[in-house]
């Protein structure tokens, strides 16, 4: 239970520094990316800027050409950009830096380029930057600015960039950003572990110091209550017919000494299930024989209170003259047999059913046999089902202080024990109104032993 404990707790110390440092990488992610981006477009609006600077423009030779009326009056002739003058010396620079610049005509017509191949991208206006993914896989990061002059558009001038150049640093980042924070969950995961061992070291000593108490509290009680059952029992075998009054009241402490005898004898066995230093028994237990005994010795139990009490054994699958073996203590699996077909009964009123049956199933994906008790009695809320295997936990706690209620909640928690310890599964659906159905699965015993 504490391990379980301990695991949860460092699964939840590992767990809540992964999302923040999953958090807080996305965010340096973000950020780094955004930064590198930012700084490619700041570069190619700079190369802009200083292409502009040098654009050779120059009035158009033709004297037949229109003239343009310009916003202040006047009568200019139309410009141009002479393409040999303005970029004669920019080839070698820009390909140091890996930008590449386009010039394009009013019209959108391709007039220089530092590309070996044009792009075929389609001329837009965008001095904000974009990316362009090519046809042939290539991604380029580009700026597409409008040449004007005097009202006049000579041009379009686009310059692009590699996009590795952000997505290359963009991966490294990311590599570096996954290999720490691993790391660092799993530092976390280790301080996390050594923590909650610490955190729950008073917690285990103080629960020890209880299963102790209540060990030996148990076992000095099974004492005095034994010597007060046994006199009582002596008084009322030599009955007074003058103290008929006094024979009452032996009768009354004979049966609340024989309820608090089986109550002391259930904690005492939850104790030493609990402090594991108890070893299991593992011989051979033939549970058709088990099931057969605990349900003639129930039999007559059943009739008393009018319930048809029966088994079933359903044909096995296994070729084997004895397929119904497990391992354990005989002990145990009886009396965990022994509890689930008495609640049963108590369950169910007169004229209703108990059935036990065995069939061949699946555990773990290991051969296992299934051992079901199903009733038709009164069932229980769906909601009380999650908490019916805790000890003295009472579906109706109202009806357990009647004269009915003769358990002492510790049936189911006991069954589950005895269950746990032999390492199969215990499970219980219920119907109100309509009965219980108890499962247990244990393991199937190799037929080689």
């Amino acid at each position: 239970m504490f391990q379980a404990t301990r695991r949860q707790l460092a699964l939840w110390y590992t767990t809540i520094t992964a999302v923040v440092l999953l958090v807080f990488a996305s965010g340096v992610y973000l950020y780094v990316r955004s930064t590198l981006v930012e700084r490619v477009d700041d570069t190619l609006n700079h190369v802009v800027e200083i292409v502009e600077r040098s654009l050779v423009i120059e009035p158009v030779a033709d004297q037949n050409s229109d003239r343009i009326l310009t916003a202040t009056g006047v009568i200019a002739p139309p410009l141009r950009v002479n393409v040999e003058a303005s970029f004669r010396d920019n080839t070698a620079a820009v390909e140091d830096d890996h930008i590449d610049l386009e010039w394009f005509g009013p019209n959108g017509t391709l007039r220089w380029s530092t590309l070996a191949a044009p792009f075929h991208v389609k001329v837009r206006p965008n001095p904000a930057g974009e990316t362009v993914r090519l046809g042939d896989g290539q991604v380029m990061r580009q700026v597409t600015e409008r040449v004007v002059r005097n009202h006049q558009v000579l041009g379009y001038l686009r310059v692009s960039h590699p996009w590795f150049e952000v997505t290359k640093p963009s991966r490294r980042l990311i590599w570096d950003l996954s290999l720490g924070s691993s790391a660092m969950v799993g530092v976390v995961a280790l301080i996390g572990w050594l923590l909650s061992g610490i955190a729950m070291a008073p917690v285990r000593d103080s629960y020890q110091q209880l299963k102790q108490f209540t060990a030996d509290a148990s076992h000095e009680l099974r004492n005095p209550i034994a010597v007060i059952q046994t006199n009582v029992q002596v008084a009322l075998a030599n009955p007074d017919p003058d103290m008929a009054e006094q024979q009452h009241q032996l009768q009354v402490i004979e049966r609340i000494t024989r309820r608090l005898g089986r109550l002391v004898d259930d904690l005492l066995f939850l104790a030493r299930q609990d402090s594991g230093l108890v070893p299991l028994k593992q011989d051979p237990v033939d549970l058709a024989q088990l099931v057969s005994d605990v349900v003639e010795e129930q039999r007559a139990i059943s009739v008393e209170a009018g319930v048809t009490l029966s088994q079933t054994l359903e044909a096995s699958p296994i070729p084997s003259p004895s397929p119904w073996l497990t391992k354990g203590d005989h002990d145990q699996l009886t009396r965990l047999l022994t509890n689930l077909v008495v609640n049963g009964l108590q369950s169910t009123p007169a004229g209703g059913t108990v059935g036990v049956s065995l069939k061949m199933g699946q555990l773990r994906n290991q051969p296992a046999i299934q051992m079901q008790v199903q009733d038709t009695g009164r069932g229980m809320p769906v909601e009380a089902i999650p908490q019916i295997f805790d000890r003295f936990y009472r579906v109706d706690p109202a009806r357990s202080r009647s004269s009915q209620g003769k358990g002492s909640g510790l049936g189911l928690a006991i069954s589950k024990a005895i269950v746990v310890n032999h390492r199969g599964d215990i499970r219980l659906d219920s119907t109100p109104d309509q009965g219980t159905t108890v499962r247990v699965w244990l393991p199937a015993m190799d037929a080689k032993g």
